[in-house]
């Protein structure tokens, strides 16, 4: 559906050859490290700490021996701490919702914005969007990097946007059906709810005008974008980011091959870590992704810590590598009896169920010593005939049999009837509920 682009319509880094592209990310690599070093105090404490110096970093592999950045030395900054320019040169200011404590706060001078653009723009026409298409923009606008950030990337490429945010899902719908867009850009689990807005309206969601979704801000399972493409009819590509690194746009799949983000190198440096020891790990193997921005002016960022897992992929559509889908957080996982789960783990079982919908809550709770989990399931909206409450129980049974199968641990499933679990009216769904005791 979506259109493949040509050769002669991408940037020249995208076709480079990899020791071009080291050779940029080296000298990139190396003036940041001395920007950071030169103009922001939490850097030279932390470089002088660890005994190491800008100067020290002769090759890539030299990164290693500089420390991490986390989300608690930027809270421990806020909020001005660890820009690189004066406060009057910082023309945006993006936060995290600060629900864990004091917001991450992240600043972009002109040039950061202009950069930001770029590669969402990249990552836009990696998705088979050209100048010209309506795209239509769901993500929350505010704070949250999401919209405004999908939104510059749309415009630099030359689509006419459509700044809808969040919510209001009878309006996205409306919207949808009358400015007829080409590309949406949304998190998957709101682009559920308006498939589901658009059935209920008794709409069939495959025949929109839409071609193509951009879907990021949450971990989505290939299951879910088996699913999602199915109902909708259309290309559902994965686009990554985050706020502390630059918001989205960091990573973007291909149209072309939908095998993972490809991470914009140039201005990206990721590596992959071992969560527990922080040891670099070979390209392959799963971890901890770690970022060093390469351009960045007001903020940059050296070695952050996302907590995503995943593991670098090597290169096909484009000469940068790419990363794998995400598994979870290494601060989502739970640990229940002795057992890591994430909660992609027990998605991909829900989605296997061909009466589930893929909406779920995992709730945590502890009965005496014992940590246990409920899921909290629904029944699919357009089943032929409703589920009996024999059935219900049935489907029930069989999901916790595949969850101590594949994940290791005893679940209670509680299927209820279709629309029963709360729907995100705003972006990202919530997904687990953690009651245990403090």
């Amino acid at each position: 559906m979506a259109k493949v682009p040509r050769p002669d319509e991408l940037d020249p880094i995208e076709t480079a050859s990899r020791d071009e592209i080291a050779a940029l990310q080296l000298a990139r690599l190396q003036a940041t490290l001395q920007r950071a070093y030169d103009h922001v105090p939490h850097y030279r404490q932390a470089f002088d700490a660890a005994g190491v110096h800008p100067s020290d970093c002769r090759r890539l592999e030299d990164l290693a021996r500089f420390p991490f950045t986390g989300k608690q030395d930027l809270r421990a900054n806020y909020p001005f701490g660890l820009f690189a320019v004066p406060r009057e040169q910082v023309v945006r200011i993006h936060a995290s919702s600060g629900t864990t404590g004091k917001p991450t706060v992240v600043g972009y001078t002109r040039g950061d914005i202009e950069t930001w653009a770029t590669v969402v723009a990249r990552s836009i026409r990696a998705a088979g969007g050209r100048a010209g298409d309506i795209c239509h923009i769901a993500y929350g606008y505010g704070l949250f990097t999401g919209g405004l950030g999908a939104h510059y990337g749309a415009e630099r490429l030359g689509c006419t946007v459509v700044p809808m945010s969040g919510g209001q899902t009878e309006k996205q719908v409306q919207l949808i059906t009358d400015f007829k867009p080409r590309i949406i850009m949304v998190t998957p689990s709101y682009m559920l709810n308006i498939i589901e807005e658009l059935e209920r309206q008794g709409l069939d969601a495959a025949q929109t005008s839409l071609e193509i979704g951009i879907f990021g801000a949450e971990p989505w399972t290939p299951a879910m974008r088996v699913e999602i493409e199915r109902r909708a009819g259309l290309d559902a590509v994965d686009i990554y980011g985050l706020s502390e690194v630059m918001g989205p746009g960091v990573a973007s799949e291909c149209v072309e091959s939908k095998d993972g983000p490809v991470i914009w190198e140039d201005h990206f440096y990721p590596e992959i870590i071992d969560p527990e020891t922080g040891a670099v790990l070979p390209d392959g193997e799963e971890g901890e992704l770690v970022f060093t921005s390469l351009t960045k002016e007001a903020m940059p960022v050296i070695r952050y810590r996302t907590r995503d897992l995943t593991r670098l992929l090597p290169p096909t559509s484009r000469s940068m590598r790419r990363m794998d889908k995400i598994t979870g957080r290494s601060d989502d996982m739970m640990i229940i009896r002795g057992v890591n789960v994430f909660p992609t783990q027990i998605e991909e079982l829900i989605l296997k169920a061909a009466e589930l919908a893929p909406h779920y809550q995992l709730v945590l709770t502890r009965e005496g010593h014992l940590d246990q989990l409920d899921v909290l399931v629904e029944t699919r909206i357009d089943l032929p005939t409703r589920l009996s409450a024999l059935e219900s129980e049935g489907v029930g049974r069989s999901l916790e049999r595949a969850i101590k199968t594949y994940v290791g641990i005893s679940t209670r499933v509680r299927v209820m009837a279709a629309g029963s679990i709360e729907r995100t009216t705003t972006g990202k769904a919530r997904r687990v509920f953690d009651k245990r005791p403090k």
